[in-house]
């Protein structure tokens, strides 16, 4: 089970998200590079929770997307 997420993670990975709107995908590996690449985020356990998050939200609108095609 997961842990709630500080509002500041949450913050910084939609403006992440929003500004490199098409770096982003559902693999975590991935996420963390771009992560180190676009941000100067010292702390690894930070960089890896931003990461994190934004893998979660991109599989949870994946996951929502399947379910609309499926009921279409």
């Amino acid at each position: 089970m997961g842990s709630v997420k500080p509002s500041y993670i949450k913050n910084f990975a939609l403006s992440l998200m929003k500004t490199y709107e098409g770096a982003f995908n559902t693999n975590f590996d991935n996420n963390k590079e771009k992560v180190r690449e676009y941000t100067d985020i010292r702390n690894k356990t930070i960089r890896n929770r931003v990461a994190g998050y934004i893998t979660r939200v991109l599989e949870q609108k994946a996951s929502r997307r399947r379910e609309v095609e499926r009921d279409v």
